[in-house]
C-alpha cells in the first residue's frame, strides 16, 4: 500500500488501483507528521518529493517506509511516463529497504 503526498499528481496511470491513497483524498492540509502517522498506522508507504520524509526516516525505523521521488519537474504526461516504466522496479527495491530515492538515472536504495 502506498500513500501518494499531495505534492504529487494523482492521475499518474502507474498508481490507479487499491494499493494507492492519495493524501488530498483525505485532507490535503494533513502536517508530515499527520501523514506519517497515518502511513504508519495503515501500513503504507509514502511517496513524496518532500525532502522532509527522507530525513525523518533516516533516524527512524519504518513503518513508514519512503519513496523520495527526486527527479525535478516533468510535464504531467513525461512524470507519467517515466513513473509508468519504472515503478515495477521502485516499488520492489522499496519492499526491502527503509527509503528509497528516484532519480531520473537511477534508483538509490537505504536500509
Amino acid at each position: 500500500m502506498y500513500l501518494i503526498d499531495a505534492n504529487l499528481p494523482r492521475k499518474i496511470s502507474a498508481w490507479q488501483g487499491p494499493d494507492f491513497e492519495f493524501v488530498v483524498n483525505i485532507n490535503e492540509e494533513l502536517t508530515d507528521t499527520e501523514i506519517w502517522n497515518y502511513a504508519r498506522l495503515n501500513g503504507q508507504t509514502i511517496v513524496s518529493k518532500d525532502a522532509d520524509f527522507s530525513h525523518r526516516i533516516m533516524a527512524s525505523r519504518p513503518p513508514p517506509k519512503i519513496i523520495h521521488i527526486r527527479i525535478g519537474n516533468m510535464r504531467l504526461k513525461e512524470l507519467s511516463a517515466f513513473l509508468e516504466s519504472t515503478w515495477q522496479a521502485i516499488a520492489l527495491v522499496s519492499g526491502n529497504h527503509k527509503l528509497v530515492n528516484v532519480f531520473r538515472d537511477r534508483i538509490e536504495a537505504v536500509e
